[in-house]
């Protein structure tokens, strides 16, 4: 269900208004995020105007608008959904030196119509009571017979893992990938997880030996304002990097049909900037664009090395990622 979060998204009212305001669809629902573009109107005198819901809606909403869309900024989550977007011709290039600076390669679109502004890797969370954690060094470790019966996952829908199977697809091809899959679907656990949250819990508690999970699902189990179970449950998971590890983003674009581009592109710097893009990932336990940042309990997690992979070439090979997790009994 689309909301407001607060933010109702509001039309303007005279060409004044207009000058001085940008509507924001945003995937993201976190009140760290909405403090970021409070201080951003502080700075700038442009209101943010915010809508938030699921990315899914979100894409659809801005296509049913079409001409008519009232969005200058749409921000989504995992490269799938971001790719989807570009495809439906959502977004419209921007040239930024700002933002090329300040977001890696990798993790932009070529055209510059939409930059990184957080990432979000999937490492492996094992039990070390039941699976050792020198045991997984990659992913294709997640095949290893020594795991029958011991690994969980989430089940096929999930875009999570259907971005990691297309950066393993671009990484190592179609013949090691399906191997890779074939291997992992015969060591699964039955049944399979629609959510990390419980998976991480299930590893916690020995009931999994091994999963993956999105890291910030098991840092927020490990916050201080989580249960004192889950961060007694959450203290008995280790994190494991594999070499080299998956890293998806969460985005944002200026919209194709927007009435205030140069607001919205001044608001998408300003969350890509070192300064504040250490809130805006910090929102949910996330890591910003380079570097490690100050959060605690990411620290105890270690450092990882991030696949050298084009998040754009990540969502393209989506539709071949879940074609092959089909073809291996991925339920």
């Amino acid at each position: 269900m689309l909301g407001g979060g607060g933010y109702g998204l509001q039309m303007a009212r005279g060409a004044q208004s207009q000058q001085q305001e940008v509507n924001v669809y945003s995937g993201r629902h976190y009140n760290t995020d909405k403090r970021l573009y409070e201080r951003f109107t502080q700075q700038t005198g442009i209101k943010v105007n915010l809508l938030e819901g699921k990315d899914d809606e979100l894409i659809q909403r801005l296509r049913s608008e079409g001409t008519n869309a009232k969005a200058d900024l749409l921000v989504l989550v995992d490269a799938a959904r971001i790719y989807r977007a570009q495809q439906a011709n959502l977004y419209r290039p921007i040239r930024s030196r700002q933002l090329n600076s300040a977001v890696p390669a990798n993790l932009r679109d070529s055209q510059g119509r939409w930059f990184a502004l957080t990432r979000r890797a999937r490492p492996v969370i094992v039990n070390a009571a039941l699976v050792k954690p020198s045991l997984i060094r990659t992913y294709a470790d997640l095949a290893r017979p020594e795991l029958k019966g011991k690994l969980c996952l989430r089940d096929r829908a999930n875009v999570y893992n259907q971005s990691l199977v297309a950066d393993q697809l671009i990484q190592h091809g179609t013949a090691a990938t399906k191997t890779w899959l074939q291997g992992m679907v015969a060591n699964v656990k039955q049944p399979l997880f629609s959510s990390d949250t419980p998976i991480a819990r299930a590893v916690g508690r020995g009931e999994c030996g091994a999963a993956m999970v999105n890291h910030y699902y098991l840092a927020r189990l490990l916050a201080a304002d989580s249960s004192a179970a889950d961060q007694a449950t959450a203290a008995k998971v280790t994190v494991v990097w594999p070499k080299p590890t998956h890293v998806n983003i969460s985005a944002g674009g200026v919209t194709r049909y927007a009435r205030h581009p140069q607001q919205a592109q001044k608001l998408l710097e300003f969350l890509a900037s070192p300064s504040s893009g250490e809130g805006y990932a910090s929102a949910n336990n996330e890591y910003p664009l380079k570097g490690w940042g100050n959060n605690p309990i990411l620290k105890r997690f270690g450092s990882f090395t991030a696949a050298p992979v084009s998040l754009e070439q990540v969502g393209r090979r989506n539709a071949e990622a879940v074609q092959l997790m089909s073809q291996a009994g991925w339920q």
